[in-house]
């Protein structure tokens, strides 16, 4: 644990305006890079040229002036600071290492800013440690996430906004995920598009990703589009900096991984897949479509022979990149509808949260046919309903049902406007289960209902048609039956 006070000590040491204590020699890190040939290929594929440098001048927090803004060694200018804090400030997210909350942060933001511009600007600036945390998969492993403190998401902020456009002017458009103007609708549609066109699809699955990317690969494509050697010195930082748990372990990297949560992060994983595996599909299966969020990548191909053949030299050139499939995980699909004789056991994909499946559906004319869509899955209810159950809103007896509605409503807006984007009738089981605990909580509520669930589901039934405003899913039409 005095591992993890040492950075907290320094920073209130800093903050106070003393003469911080220089951590431990192994919180800072190297700062050589990997070099290679300017001709080299990135995994296999061809050099794109940077782009120039940016100076822009700007007050202080305080209003004035500072004259050495245009001579730092590094152009980091404190407006790029300031809007960098801005963006994180709009994200919200939780405290670091530090245990520094965005609102603490903020009761000294101007000194926090501008101390943070000062080392940025002349590159001694070292990222803290990662705070590790675990949230449970639905596997029932457990995920770690890396948590940067505020200052540390700002200061990512300022090198993934300055070089955002240069790596965006390279990417896919079959990539979709954390990407501007982007997003995971999009993905969803353009694979509802794919599925009517190709018959078979390889749903991929790279085992712990985020965890296992070469940083020795990274900074080869990184290379290749980044010019400056502070913008690469800051990224070497971030991918060397410790990982620390909330017991004070800590612990380095080898030479693999970028930590789930940090600012930076996705879009260092967009440049590696890029080559990875975007561009060397675009240039190996040209005749293929694909569709990639992050690390979800669903693959689209004429007949099982050809994904067969795909699956097999995905392996090799992920293998290449020192990735590996997760082989319970990746698997081959038929996209079984009308007018496609061919038998498959598997005829049924997860992507994004929604299940792609043959469903019935009728044409204009009112005949049913057999077609291949998608709706929410259910491992996606399940989980909303693991909600329901972990609120226990039931209980709150204490409450009037409008407070309930004002608890509940944020969430049931948020699932229906992602989830109700295709398919909103699907929704309905998870809104019968909703109702039926609305019913429970009135039985424990109430006891002019005698504990009886018809007669509270008869009182709530009237009130969903007097009111239907109060609760957003009683808007959409999911009342008591």
């Amino acid at each position: 644990m005095e591992q993890g006070k040492s950075y907290k000590d320094a920073k209130g040491k800093a903050q106070a305006g003393q003469t911080p204590v220089r951590l431990n020699t192994d919180d800072l890190y190297e700062t050589g890079l990997s070099h290679s040939s300017e001709e080299a290929p990135v995994m296999g594929v061809e050099r794109r040229a940077g782009v120039t440098q940016l100076r822009l001048p700007l007050t202080t927090p305080k209003g004035g002036r500072d004259s050495g803004a245009e001579t730092k060694s590094i152009p980091i200018t404190k407006r790029m600071i300031w809007e960098s804090y801005k963006k994180v400030r709009s994200n919200k997210g939780a405290a670091g290492i530090d245990e520094e909350t965005i609102e603490w942060y903020e009761k000294r933001l101007q000194d926090n800013l501008y101390m943070l511009w000062n080392r940025m600007s002349s590159g001694s600036y070292f990222p803290p440690p990662v705070l590790e945390v675990e949230i449970a998969k639905d596997d029932g492993r457990k995920r770690k996430l890396g948590i940067p403190t505020v200052n540390d998401r700002v200061a990512q902020q300022v090198i993934k906004a300055y070089l955002q456009p240069r790596f965006e002017a390279e990417f896919s458009p079959q990539s979709y995920g954390y990407r501007p103007l982007k997003n995971a609708h999009q993905a969803v549609e353009q694979v509802r598009k794919n599925v009517r066109r190709y018959h078979w699809v390889i749903d991929m699955d790279i085992s712990s990703f985020f965890d296992k990317m070469s940083h020795e690969l990274l900074m080869i494509a990184i290379e290749r589009h980044v010019d400056e050697k502070w913008a690469k010195m800051y990224i070497t930082r971030w991918l060397q900096a410790p990982i620390e748990d909330r017991k004070g372990n800590k612990r380095l990297r080898n030479g693999e991984g970028t930590p789930q949560g940090g600012v930076i992060s996705p879009l260092l994983a967009n440049l590696f897949l890029h080559y990875a595996f975007d561009k060397w599909l675009e240039i190996t299966y040209p005749n293929l479509c694909f569709v990639r969020y992050a690390d979800d990548i669903i693959v689209h191909c004429n007949s099982q022979a050809e994904a067969e053949e795909v699956l097999i030299a995905i392996k090799q050139r992920l293998g290449e990149c020192k990735l590996e499939l997760n082989e319970k995980k990746t698997r081959i699909v038929y996209c079984k509808k009308n007018h496609r004789k061919d038998k498959f056991k598997t005829v049924q994909f997860d992507f994004l949260g929604f299940s792609f499946q043959p469903r019935s559906a009728s044409n204009h004319g009112g005949e049913l046919f057999l077609s291949y869509d998608c709706a929410i899955s259910r491992k996606s209810e399940n989980k909303i309903v693991e909600v329901f159950r972990k609120l226990k809103f039931h209980l709150w007896t204490s409450y009037d049902l409008s407070r309930i509605a004002l608890v509940l409503n944020p969430k049931i807006r948020g699932w229906i406007n992602y989830y109700g984007k295709f398919k909103l009738h699907k929704l309905s089981r998870i809104f019968m289960i909703l109702n039926e605990r609305l019913v429970r909580w009135a039985v424990n509520k109430y006891r002019r209902f005698g504990y009886s669930f018809a007669k509270a589901g008869r009182w709530l039934r009237n009130l969903a048609v007097c009111y239907p405003g109060l609760f957003v899913h009683w808007q959409y039409g999911f009342q008591f039956t």
